[in-house]
């Protein structure tokens, strides 16, 4: 890893570059930040990008933005852990803001080809991560078993319940069974003093308490608005898809937004880049009760987030000091063998079986994995290149 500082503007366009082409998901996401950060501009090593992804793992909210923050705030400090967030949210956010003023000229857009050309290469770019990663986290028999018992688990329970169990039993089975012995680790480089961290951490739990009881007191709507999302960034593990349910509660039960409205805009959703979490912006800017349009698009969006911030900011400094004790060091080695089999049950549910219908599907999985492996082409053109072959392939 290369202790060198960036600019808040490097990351910014670092990021937005990665915000315009990482379709797929949570899980794709981080296949790609792997490919970008790990591999292309080494500014994290195979074991410290691991620890990164397991501390967001294993705290809620969007488990690929925390882990962008993350790497941002290692880069450039506070301001780069905004420009991380801001370059790889704008795109979406903003393209779905525009939906919800009803740039509609797309149709329906669940069974376009191109966008299952995108899902498509989102299961080769999370292969080539899962490889990556296995090969470096999971070296023995022991590691290997935790990765495949935490495969096993997430998919027999595929919850929240199952993430975080499959977590806790590898770190549990880490430290009974793993050595941790002391070596000489390279310290993360935290920019930033324990001042921010603790107030962080105190400022996520304060709104967390706070905005309930004040949207409760007051009766005002945008109190209540910022609290639903707020709660809802702050409440869900692992991000993503699971985060729907709680955003339907809160905008389609109170008569917010209407249920058709939200399904519409999910779909939309799926054909954009970056985040899901960004849904939040389409759903301020439909939103019956005002503030909506854009200001109410931004302030759903930066409600939904702001959570995010504070858990990825936290613990940050307090993490070169937990992952060089002994005991840690073994729990870490097998959560992160855990996260490895979390990688690997992902890759077969949802991303494989929302993407490989037919052996063209394969075939198209097939190249794109070559072409990110052996050929090592860059992964925007890898997707570029899987939406027009899944485009040509319908057209036959």
């Amino acid at each position: 890893m290369t202790p060198d500082r960036d600019s808040p503007w490097t990351v910014f366009l670092a990021f937005l570059r990665l915000g315009l082409t990482s379709f797929g998901g949570p899980v794709a996401h981080l296949g790609f930040f792997r490919a970008e950060f790990v591999e292309r501009r080494r500014w994290l090593d195979e074991a410290h990008y691991a620890d990164v992804v397991a501390l967001s793992q294993m705290l809620p909210g969007p488990a690929s933005s925390k882990v962008g923050i993350i790497v941002g705030a290692l880069r450039a400090g506070l301001p780069g852990a905004f420009a991380a967030w801001l370059g790889f949210t704008t795109p979406s956010a903003l393209a779905l803001i525009a939906f919800g003023y009803g740039v509609t000229a797309l149709g329906d857009l669940a069974d376009a080809a191109w966008l299952h050309g995108l899902k498509i290469v989102a299961v080769a770019v999370v292969a080539q991560a899962v490889w990556g990663m296995a090969r470096n986290l999971c070296p023995d028999r022991e590691r290997l078993a935790i990765a495949g018992a935490a495969t096993v688990l997430v998919l027999a329970l595929p919850s929240t319940l199952g993430q975080v169990g499959a977590i806790v039993l590898g770190g549990v089975i880490g430290w009974r069974l793993l050595p941790g012995e002391e070596i000489a680790l390279i310290p993360l480089p935290v920019r930033f003093g324990k001042g921010w961290s603790i107030a962080a951490i105190l400022l996520f739990f304060a709104l967390l308490i706070a905005l309930p009881l004040a949207a409760a007191t007051s009766g005002n709507h945008v109190i209540a608005l910022f609290d639903a999302f707020y709660r809802s960034g702050a409440l869900v593990f692992g991000g993503g898809h699971v985060v729907l349910p709680l955003l339907q509660a809160a905008t389609v039960q109170p008569g917010w937004v209407g249920n058709d409205a939200f399904l519409a805009g999910y779909g939309a959703a799926q054909a954009v880049p970056g985040p899901l979490f960004t849904f939040s912006a389409y759903l301020g800017t439909v939103m019956g009760p005002s503030p909506n349009g854009w200001m109410g698009g931004l302030l759903c969006l930066v409600a939904i987030f702001l959570p995010s911030f504070f858990l990825a900011i936290g613990p940050l400094p307090f993490w070169n000091w937990i992952r060089a004790h002994p005991v840690m060091r073994s729990v870490l080695k097998g959560v992160n063998a855990a996260v490895v089999g979390l990688l690997l049950a992902a890759l077969y549910n949802p991303v494989w079986t929302s993407a490989i219908h037919r052996p063209s599907d394969f075939a198209i999985a097939v190249v794109a994995l070559l072409l990110l492996g052996p050929w090592k082409l860059p992964p925007w053109l890898v997707v570029i290149g899987g939406a027009v072959a899944a485009a040509v392939v319908a057209a036959l």
